[in-house]
């Protein structure tokens, strides 16, 4: 993790830069709040001073440490590579940035224009251009040349595509884990130092890993962020801090105007997450158990439905501040599963817990991009129904109003995952990590004693089954 900290005493403007790339980003909430420390630095209390102390001493700026986990998420791999292959093959250079799909398309169509191509045009056997209308372009290439040619702009076309959709997916993934967060932009988030200081806090605290235990997702909601959240009076930027807290006691602070413009954002990502998730929806998945197939891409749907259960509960939460739950009496799609490994459904198994009820609900109602397109139906009372069958109050677990408040956690240090496993130690945690641990497929084999050392040496400390694999 690389800070802006060149200089002894850091400005307050060059740490709220640092602060709002962590919206996009995964710091730890331990630097994250040493940075709300300096960038609030002769405005604290000293009550207020103490309580950011507890996590920020654990700041590896401070310790003097690292992680072994990323901050930040895979981005999109950029079309260099296809760039260079149509550089060479072409003999000429012309501008572009790998980067960005469009100027991608614009490269491959400049690349392409003494070949009368275009990126409407890639069909390998309807829109190539046989030997006379070669000629007619004054192409001197011989086919073989020009075949080359041709696949290459069809490659970059292609990885214009697949970078949109690429960014596509990372952005639902950080709509799940923050909210719009990563949307706000600099000018605004620099302009309300205690706004900006909660965003910062409580999105770090969102998009922290799950740990593989039984017990849930920790609430990201902890003492440190209530006390900012405090902090953030009358005149503060309630629209701001909503972008990430859509709870009751953020949004009765937004004009109604503003409540229904939220509505809508969290209306287009429901729509938008639940067409995708129809698109890679195996129809073999046992929904009564949602154990993961092979084949299953799980981590592109569990992100997809981490994005569409948050955009629901934004969407309901909206619709309750406008008094406007009666249309659920309508139309009321449920939430989406994840996909979970079969050891961890095992796990939960032989420890008394059994499946999620959640997933009988989701298995007795129809498919949400199905109620969302009109091609099922599903109203509050099909669902209330379901609940009930499964032994859940339909409003305590959040499927037909906002889930109710989990109160404010205890702030608790961020642990060193591989995989959800927590591993006391950073180094043990990256050669664990290399060797293919607790991933789900085999250890590499020659690090195969590496890992059964590190098991018998104690550095795994969460409570878990192992693979036989692994041991």
């Amino acid at each position: 993790m690389k800070f802006r900290h060149d200089s002894a005493h850091p400005s307050r403007r060059e740490i709220l830069v640092e602060l709002h790339a962590s919206l996009d980003r995964r710091y730890r909430p331990e630097d994250v709040a040493d940075l709300v420390l300096q960038a609030l630095d002769g405005r604290l209390t000293r009550r207020e001073r103490v309580v950011l102390e507890r996590a920020a001493k654990h700041a590896l700026r401070r310790r003097g440490g690292f992680s072994s986990m990323s901050t930040d998420y895979a981005r999109p791999v950029g079309g260099a590579r296809q760039v260079a292959a149509a550089t060479r093959l072409f003999g000429r250079s012309v501008e572009v940035d790998p980067d960005d799909p469009e100027s991608l398309l614009e490269f491959a169509a400049a690349m392409g224009r003494e070949m009368k191509w275009t990126p409407e045009r890639t069909d390998f056997l309807a829109d190539r251009l046989n030997r006379d209308a070669r000629e007619a372009a004054g192409l001197d290439v011989t086919k073989r040349e020009y075949n080359r040619r041709f696949r290459v702009l069809r490659r970059l076309a292609a990885k214009a595509s697949t970078i949109v959709a690429e960014h596509d997916k990372r952005r639902l993934l950080m709509v799940g884990v923050t909210g719009f967060g990563a949307d706000i932009e600099l000018e605004r988030f620099a302009a309300d130092v205690d706004a900006a200081c909660f965003v910062a806090y409580y999105t770090a605290r969102r998009k922290l890993r799950r740990e593989f235990s039984l017990s849930g997702r920790e609430n990201p909601f902890d003492e440190i962020a209530s006390m900012l959240l405090d902090r953030c009076g009358a005149g503060g930027d309630w629209w701001m801090i909503a972008q990430v807290r859509t709870t009751p006691d953020v949004l009765e602070r937004l004009t109604e105007r503003e409540r229904g413009r939220l509505l809508g954002q969290w209306s287009a990502v429901m729509r938008h997450s639940a067409e995708l998730l129809r698109d890679r929806w195996n129809p073999h998945t046992e929904r009564a158990t949602m154990v993961v197939r092979r084949g299953d891409d799980s981590t592109t749907w569990n992100n997809l439905a981490v994005a569409y259960n948050a955009a629901r509960a934004g969407w309901l939460a909206c619709l309750a501040s406008l008094n406007a739950l009666d249309l659920l009496d309508v139309a009321c799609p449920g939430k989406a599963m994840r996909l979970m490994a079969a050891d961890l459904v095992s796990w939960h198994g032989e420890s008394g817990g059994g499946v999620d009820p959640n997933t009988a609900v989701w298995a007795a109602l129809p498919l949400p991009w199905e109620v969302l397109d009109g091609s099922a139906a599903c109203a509050r009372a099909d669902v209330e129904a379901a609940c009930r069958t499964a032994k859940l109050d339909p409003e305590r677990s959040g499927w037909t109003v906002p889930a109710p408040g989990r109160g404010v956690a205890v702030f608790r240090p961020t642990p060193e995952l591989v995989h959800g496993v927590s591993v006391a130690d950073p180094v043990w945690a990256a050669l664990l990590r290399r060797a293919g641990a607790f991933s789900g497929k085999h250890v590499k084999p020659e690090m195969i004693d590496d890992v059964r050392h590190g098991l018998a040496s104690g550095v795994v400390v969460s409570d878990l089954p192992v693979r036989d694999h692994d041991r």
